[in-house]
């Protein structure tokens, strides 16, 4: 039984969960918009409000490391800095998720996960 588990595993083990969860987190502030499974998305949304809540801390040297520590890119780095001065005076809730449908392949539930305007 899986009571008080939180978190999905994804049918990976922890360092390729920690993978996905970076690569999603990357993708997903560099491009603004991505196409995931519903699950996913749901996973990544704290992932990366707490990189963006960490952000809005300023660009400072802690900042930029902690920033970098996790994200892949330094692009993706440098546009956290953009979202988050986009949603300076919002406390929180800067993702919405989409639900858009099945995946052909398999049938799994597909979500569009976004910034918000």
């Amino acid at each position: 039984m899986r009571h008080l588990l939180s978190g999905r595993k994804f049918n990976r083990d922890t360092s390729a969960r920690k993978a996905l969860l970076r690569a999603l987190a990357t993708s997903l502030i560099s491009h603004g918009r991505i196409t995931t499974t519903l699950a996913k998305a749901k996973d990544i949304r704290p992932v990366v409000e707490k990189l963006i809540t960490k952000a809005k801390k300023g660009k400072s040297v802690d900042t930029i490391r902690g920033l970098s520590a996790f994200l892949y890119t330094s692009e993706a780095v440098e546009k956290a800095f953009v979202f988050a001065e986009q949603h300076k005076t919002r406390n929180g809730g800067y993702l919405r998720i989409l639900k858009n449908g099945v995946r052909k392949g398999d049938n799994a539930p597909v979500a569009i996960i976004e910034f918000v305007a």
